[in-house]
């Protein structure tokens, strides 16, 4: 390179003379060694930067992704996994598809269709009654959606039980109470608390579209002559994507539930297709094969439930919100009509939380409940005795350790997984994660833990070093699967609105990436992130299914303790321990809350609140 001196102060120009490579765009060989250093350390650093990802994915594929599809693949190939004779066969599906198995799921599919109509349209009421009247109370309703969506299913029913049970509460009342449990101990009271259960979830489907649709088309039907009921219907053909997606939530959820099948549905011997399966993995010798296929029949009658949801909307647009859409003016009722909206919200409270929460409450009050040891008077005995024994006491401090532990490793995954979600330009890694999640939040429970079960317990498995099985380990990572899933989808919301353009702008000032990420992205989500550890934590605290399944030996979590004591006829003691479950997760969330107002940063108080 050489350079050629200026002619003169005012021409003081600088002229480089390039070598032909920089032209070229090629580079001499000195500069291509060192270039060829430089990329190879790239590489080397890629590589090293890649290796959380690396260990994220084989988390994923150990929790998520290998146990079910082990599992799955036996109803097709028995001799795969030493199961059978058969490399294929579909017998186990002929099985699962006959007697007992049959009817199950014939009684499960009626069940769920009923609760998913009923679910869906009392949740649509109650969103009309709570965005669109002026009903008295309807601002209560929120609290009481999100804490019928919070409250295990099984603990419903067995509040039902108590109360209407021989020699129950209202018996010992001197209540007669045998009519009503004729009727309630059979498909109609399953279909009651599992209409109760989805009602949170059609009524904040429902809603979320509802706050959006303007006031325009009421106003079109009235114009035109039509009446409160006119303009009911084309609301609700407006809402049709989430009034389906109301009906298909709620299906899923009815479908795959296991919290009433084993107890209500059990002590009314009304099989269901969840408890089938319960007792396949539970029989001795164990048919993993056919609990296998009957996994397939319940994932498919979800499946189902969303190709008959897709089917529904092809090709109808319900595209009404635009620059001219008008705000809701809420209808003023009258003095009859806030009376008669009144009764009926109160109705629907006894029913959804006033009935199971009395009947758990009185029954933990009296002394020697469901047994003949006992004074049966009104007292705190089984309180002081629930505290006062390892025996029951000990399920809660167990349950509520795995509980933190699983919170708090599932909120930390699932912000990973939000993140990757949410990434613009999503690679094939990210679409296959959003497709694994999906598919996981469609599974119920109870396949979870089966397919646990024979993942962990494979002599293969045993061959490679992993013994997991029968073990707290083993729990844990169930724990994690079924939460992981739904927590994810929980905290992609947020983590989509954080642009990359924050954290670059951090680095570019010096900071470093976890700098960045503490100082950037964590103030934005720290409300999230504790909603999303709380949810993990109380629905983790009284978790069945997996719990039912994987229990450890000697150890017992609270939903299994609960079922023990129960079914030792010992009421009195199982449902304090219900309702001293249910009081420590309501402290927890309380001290969440209270701890995150008190000591978190003001600035990241504000972020996120509604002001």
């Amino acid at each position: 390179m050489a350079l050629s001196p200026p002619k003169s102060r005012a021409d003081a120009t600088v002229r480089v003379d390039l070598p032909r490579s920089a032209l070229t765009g090629v580079a001499p060989t000195h500069h291509r060694r060192r270039l060829g250093a430089r990329d190879g350390l790239s590489r080397v650093a890629a590589r090293m930067r890649f290796q959380p990802l690396t260990v994220f994915w084989l988390i994923i594929v150990a929790i998520l992704i290998l146990p079910i599809a082990l599992f799955l693949s036996v109803a097709f190939s028995p001799r795969l996994l030493d199961q059978g004779s058969e490399w294929f066969t579909l017998s186990a599906f002929s099985t699962a598809l006959t007697g007992q198995l049959l009817s199950g799921l014939l009684n499960s599919l009626i069940i769920g269709i009923s609760t998913a109509l009923l679910s869906a349209a009392i949740g649509f009421s109650l969103a009309w009654v709570v965005l669109r009247t002026d009903a008295p109370g309807r601002r209560i309703w929120t609290g009481v959606v999100f804490a019928l969506l919070l409250t295990p299913s099984y603990l419903i029913a067995l509040g039902w039980e108590r109360l209407l049970e021989p020699n129950g509460v209202l018996s010992i009342l001197g209540y007669d109470a045998s009519w009503a449990r004729h009727i309630f101990y059979g498909p109609i009271g399953i279909i009651v608390v599992l209409t109760v259960k989805g009602i949170p979830f059609a009524y904040l489907a429902i809603s979320s579209a509802m706050r959006g649709l303007g006031h325009e088309f009421e106003d079109a039907v009235r114009v035109h002559g039509g009446g409160p009921l006119s303009s009911i219907v084309v609301v609700i053909s407006l809402l049709g994507p989430a009034v389906w997606s109301a009906l298909a939530i709620v299906f899923a959820e009815s479908v795959s539930d296991f919290g009433v099948a084993a107890t209500l549905a059990n002590d009314a011997h009304f099989s269901v297709a969840t408890y089938t399966l319960y007792n396949a993995v539970e029989a001795f010798p164990v048919n993993f094969p056919v609990a296998s296929a009957v996994s397939w029949t319940l994932m498919i009658l979800v499946v189902l439930a969303l190709l008959v949801q897709g089917r529904a909307l092809r090709g109808r647009s319900f595209r009404v919100l635009g620059g001219r859409s008008r705000p809701v003016l809420r209808h003023q009722l009258s003095i009859r009509g806030k009376i008669i909206t009144s009764m009926c919200l109160g109705l629907l409270l006894i029913f959804a939380l006033g009935v199971p929460a009395f009947g758990a409450v009185s029954a933990s009050l009296i002394d020697g409940f469901g047994s003949l040891a006992g004074t049966h008077q009104w007292n705190l005995a089984n309180y002081t005795r629930v505290i006062g024994s390892p025996q029951l006491s000990g399920p809660l401090i167990y349950s509520a350790q795995l509980a933190g532990i699983t919170a708090t490793v599932t909120v930390v995954l699932a912000a990973v997984c939000a993140r990757l979600l949410a990434t613009k330009g999503a690679t094939i890694s990210g679409r296959i994660l959003d497709f694994v999640l999906i598919a996981a939040v469609a599974l119920p429970g109870i396949v979870f833990a089966a397919g646990y079960i024979f993942a962990y317990n494979l002599p293969q498995t045993n061959s490679l070093g992993i013994h997991l099985y029968g073990t707290t380990t083993l729990l844990l990572l169930a724990y994690l699967a079924t939460a992981l899933p739904s927590t994810s989808r929980v905290l992609l919301g947020s983590m989509s609105q954080i642009q990359d353009s924050m954290g670059q702008a951090s680095r570019v000032h010096g900071r470093g990436a976890i700098r960045s990420w503490l100082s950037i992205v964590l103030p934005v989500i720290a409300r999230p992130l504790l909603a999303a550890w709380l949810l993990t934590y109380t629905a983790t605290l009284l978790e069945l299914p997996v719990s039912q399944l994987l229990a450890p030996p000697g150890s017992q979590p609270i939903s299994v303790g609960i079922t023990n004591a129960l079914g030792k006829y010992d009421f009195g003691g199982g449902t304090a321990m219900e309702v001293l479950a249910i009081l420590s997760a309501l402290l927890v969330v309380g001290l969440g809350y209270l701890l995150f107002r008190l000591c978190a940063p003001r600035g990241w108080q504000h972020i996120g609140r509604a002001q």
